[in-house]
């Protein structure tokens, strides 16, 4: 088949895998995107190949691959494609341009040896020319005559290929011996595996490329160019028809990625109860509510579906209307989203009963004001949409049915009609708003549609009284005022009030890496996360969320289902409960594409032992601020250090969660020792004690750390004590005072990680492989951890700077998720992320003590 006669078939794979979630176009050069030549040197790629190239590799979900034997340099000399296309040169033994230097000596002598005899061999005959490569020789043999090259080949194969530890590879009048084992399939593999690839569309003419081809299942499609017995499926003439076939898919990629386009993550809005939230588009569309319980089932997910998944929208019924703005109403819950003639104010009630009263209900109020026609879409679905939704029509609103808790939308005056959906109905109306507003309440735990005793605008007011009157206690520092407020409003949002857990975010399967695995499920209580949050707000001022935590974290010890302390799991549902096994929603296809969307989470059977070093730490800093401490608080405080002495020598899974074998991860040990370092304060503070055997207990696991956690090599603490990469939770050697702020050995740490893992406003974790596809995004959390080391260092200018990036990451009403892709330039992970808010806090808290400090000095010189 050639492209002019391209079959019905190939043009329907080409569509079906312009739309899989995350598309590798890869390629190789010589005479795919470029023509044979006589001179390799003169092989330059046609035009239209390298701006399809380009426009491949701007769109999201999007990567690009050449795959080539030519040396890396020289490949990226003749391309000059820009750093986002992934260059692989020498037949896949060359992903980094100072490969050649990285050769064992043993290795780069036997490449040398054959260079040698190889020039010998091209010095026989004319027409015969040698192309060195940092791991291989290449003899070309296009200009010679028949008999030369033959004689040429045959002296090639009885001496320089037969020597041990060579690799013979064909072409096309070329034969090429190396000393590092791999090929283009390998290359190819290794490209899919980095990016996360769901599909790959694979161009080569080569003999080299059948490689390639044999990789190559399921949606992927394999391309030959030009003649010669071929694994692939289909194929066309030259590269005029590859530059062709690349435009059209970039075309077809673009239309499906406009069409499939999702809300930024960060251009959403939390709603909170303290039992649930919701979260709100910026056009006012609530895609995420899970009730009762914020880990409970979703009845809008849109966010991870499609609107097939649930939603419930307000619009203007011009589809022409600019978009709206929208702010939350003060130090408050409350958002007002805001169209040209009308406002729709939103909020879960918070007015109406105590979020700490463990028997309650959700009620979301949606209140339409102004002039002008709207459009309203009431679309629950059950159970993420995998039950049916049915509703009825009834005086004043609508009900929901066959619910395992009873949903009625409270609704008076507006005419309802049923669509049918498929299993579903969705409810529609559209009308003429006059001067009074329109109320829409949804309630959930309660069948009754009867009108409520208290005007809207009441409501309004008290809710957004319950949020502003709790922020206007706290002691805000003169750094990022508004910013640290709306932190802190998030950390008292994803609370739950009546059991004191702290969620660790509030949604699941935001991926992490766009389009591909890395998607996990956080709403529910990381015992760690849950204590640093709780910090984050007891350094504002409040304590009482962190008493209410404590209360819960002696409530799971309490249970049943805690065999001793030391047993602890990582996290818990909010109620306190293990959790069941970790599931996939399959009906739902992911934000963006990104599959599998998950609930429940297998990392709360893993061993984390960092978990005991922040519960013990909130203790402390509760003291500080005079708390109402008991004995009760002193009991827990002995559990966590029994624990650690138990269990502080074991490897764990580490504050990653990294789901392969346990390490002796250093954040781990760190933790362990600041367990019991601060039980050392406490114990003086609360009884006057000195536990000797507990200080010998620290110093015992502070050697520990120092003689195993340092390489000397790297110049850095690292992530764990069997291996050099570097992970960014090592700063708590330093941040926790493990190790002074002076030492040289944190000093280095902290430049390390700043040269390998800080990316523009961005920290990585880790940059290691950690067994799954894809790259996922900087942590905003790290980031803050490294701003906390600038200050201890007394980088108080870098501190600062970074500090003030992290914040202008947050979205216009100042949601954090989890990541930031520097890449892409858009928010990645679960949102809104617990970590990256009490970061903001914690890095505030700090930088207003410094200028109070500086303004203090200023003042005492003052004449």
């Amino acid at each position: 088949m050639t492209c002019t006669e391209r079959t019905p078939e190939f043009d329907c794979r080409l569509e079906e895998i312009a739309r899989v979630p995350v598309l590798l176009v890869a390629s190789d050069y010589d005479g795919t995107i470029s023509p044979i030549v006589n001179n390799p040197e003169a092989a330059t790629p046609y035009r239209e190949a390298v701006v399809a190239l380009r426009s491949l590799a701007a769109l999201g979900q999007t990567h690009v691959a050449v795959i080539s034997g030519r040396a890396l340099r020289d490949l990226a000399r003749l391309t000059g494609l820009p750093e986002d296309v992934h260059l692989v040169g020498s037949h896949g033994s060359e992903y980094d341009l100072d490969f050649a230097t990285s050769l064992p000596p043993d290795v780069a002598a036997l490449r040398d040896r054959i260079r040698g005899e190889l020039a010998d061999v091209a010095a026989a005959s004319a027409g015969l020319t040698i192309e060195e490569k940092p791991a291989s020789v290449a003899l070309h043999y296009r200009m010679a005559s028949e008999d030369d090259a033959q004689r040429a080949l045959d002296n090639v194969q009885a001496g320089p290929a037969s020597v041990e530890g060579v690799v013979t590879k064909h072409g096309k009048k070329v034969v090429e011996l190396g000393v590092v084992s791999t090929h283009k399939g390998d290359a190819l593999e290794n490209v899919r595996r980095r990016v996360g690839a769901s599909a790959v569309i694979f161009f080569g003419d080569d003999k080299t490329d059948e490689d390639a081809f044999a990789t190559l299942t399921g949606p992927d499609v394999a391309v030959k160019v030009g003649d010669g017995e071929t694994a692939a499926a289909f194929r066309v003439d030259g590269p005029e028809d590859v530059a062709r076939l690349l435009a059209r898919i970039c075309e077809l990629r673009t239309q499906w990625l406009e069409h499939t386009s999702a809300e930024p993550i960060e251009q959403h809005s939390m709603l909170s109860d303290q039992r649930t939230i919701a979260l709100v588009t910026s056009r006012g569309r609530i895609t995420w509510l899970c009730v009762p319980r914020i880990d409970s089932a979703a009845l809008f997910a849109e966010l991870l579906g499609g609107p097939a998944a649930g939603h419930f929208t307000i619009c203007s019924a011009d589809d022409a209307e600019p978009a709206p703005t929208q702010e939350y109403l003060g130090d408050s819950l409350v958002l007002q989203t805001s169209w040209k003639t009308f406002t729709v104010t939103d909020f879960l009630d918070v007015a109406g009963g105590k979020p700490t009263q463990r028997a309650g209900r959700t009620d979301l109020i949606r209140s339409i004001q102004g002039t002008g026609r709207v459009r309203i879409e009431f679309a629950p679905r059950l159970d993420f949409g995998r039950s049916p939704t049915r509703m009825q029509i009834r005086d004043g609103g609508l009900v929901v049915e066959d619910t395992l808790d009873p949903v009625v939308l409270r609704s008076p005056g507006v005419v309802w009609k049923l669509i049918e959906e498929g299993a579903h109905q969705t409810a529609r109306a559209e009308f003429e708003l006059t001067d009074h507003p329109v109320v829409l309440e949804m309630r959930s735990g309660t069948g009754s549609l009867r009108d409520g005793s208290a005007a809207i605008h009441d409501r309004i007011n008290r809710s957004q009284n319950v949020w502003s009157s709790w922020a206007q206690q706290l002691v805000i520092p003169d750094v990022q005022q508004d910013r640290v407020r709306r932190s802190a409003l998030v950390l008292k949002g994803l609370c739950y009030g009546p059991t004191g857990a702290i969620a660790a975010a509030g949604t699941t399967s935001l991926p992490e890496h766009m389009g591909g695995v890395r998607n996990w499920d956080y709403r529910f209580c990381w015992l760690r996360d849950a204590a640093l949050s709780a910090h984050a707000l007891v350094r504002l001022g409040s304590i009482a969320e962190a008493m209410q935590y404590l209360d819960w974290v002696l409530s799971v010890l309490d249970s049943s289902e805690c065999e001793s302390p030391d047993r602890l799991q990582p996290l818990y549902d909010i109620t306190g409960r293990q959790l069941g096994p970790e599931a996939e929603i399959t009906e739902l296809s992911g934000y963006r594409g990104s599959r599998p969307v998950r609930i429940g989470n297998a990392a709360s059977r893993q061993v984390q032992l960092d978990v005991f070093g922040p519960i013990v730490d909130l203790v402390a800093e509760l003291f500080e601020h005079d708390a109402p401490l008991s004995t009760q608080h002193w009991r827990l405080i002995e559990a966590m250090v029994l624990a650690v002495e138990k269990r502080w020598q074991e490897p764990d899974h580490g504050i990653w969660e990294i789901r392969k074998p346990r390490r002796h991860h250093v954040h781990s040990k760190v933790m362990c020792w600041l367990t019991v370092d601060r039980a050392i304060r406490i114990a003086h503070r609360f009884l006057d004690q000195d536990h000797q055997q507990w200080k010998t207990l620290r110093d015992t696991i502070a050697e520990d750390v120092l003689t195993n956690g340092y390489k000397p090599n790297v110049g850095a603490f690292t992530a764990a004590y069997d291996d050099i990469d570097l992970d960014a939770a090592a700063l708590h050697v330093g941040l926790t005072g493990l190790l002074p702020a002076d030492d040289p050995r944190f000093r280095s740490t902290v430049e390390a990680i700043e040269r390998q893992l800080l990316l523009g406003p961005t920290v990585y974790r880790y940059r290691t492989d950690d067994g799954l596809p894809g790259f996922e995004g900087g942590f905003h959390i790290c980031a803050s951890w490294l701003v906390d080391a600038y200050i201890l260092l007394g980088r108080h200018d870098n501190a600062r700077n970074l500090f003030d990036q992290i914040c202008a990451l947050a979205g216009p009403t100042g949601m954090l998720s989890e990541q930031y892709g520097p890449q892409s330039q858009r928010a990645l992970g679960n949102t809104p992320q617990a970590y990256s808010h009490l970061g903001i806090i914690e890095n505030a808290v700090k930088l207003g003590a410094l200028h109070a400090d500086v303004s203090n000095q200023q003042s005492v010189i003052q004449p």
